[in-house]
């Protein structure tokens, strides 16, 4: 095993809380308008709205890719999500092999860095590795 090898788990791990914590900025951007973007804030949204039950999806699936609880099914539903906020909104509204026209680019790329923590785990760091130790 090589140098770079051995430090896998510690880059999944820290790409595991980087994701957490911006996808988690987008449900409390939703919710509480913070942070505030530069195009402004997009008001408090109604809680059993489409985007209301994206952001809480967005705000506890956030903090369990940060504390690595639950990886894997979290992971496997915020892939989901991002699959139909690209295909379902993004896609939709404009062509589907243009991302960067429908400006579906981070939908995208958020549902396969997800579908890649289903299949990679949690790597270091994660109380998924404390509670399968138990």
């Amino acid at each position: 095993m090589n140098s770079l090898t051995k430090l896998s788990p510690y880059v999944l791990a820290l790409l595991r809380i980087i994701a957490g914590y911006m996808f988690l900025l987008h449900g409390t951007a939703k919710f509480f308008e913070f942070p505030v973007s530069m195009t402004g804030g997009n008001g408090a949204v109604e809680l059993l709205s489409m985007y209301g039950i994206g952001g809480l999806l967005e705000i506890i699936g956030g903090v369990l890719l940060i504390i690595g609880l639950f990886v894997r099914p979290t992971a496997f539903l915020l892939s989901g999500q991002m699959a139909f906020a690209y295909f379902g909104i993004h896609a939709a509204a404009d062509n589907i092999l243009l991302p960067i026209v429908n400006q579906g680019e981070l939908a995208a790329l958020y549902s396969l860095v997800f579908l890649y923590f289903v299949f990679a785990g949690a790597g270091a760091f994660a109380l998924d590795n404390k509670r399968t130790k138990n």
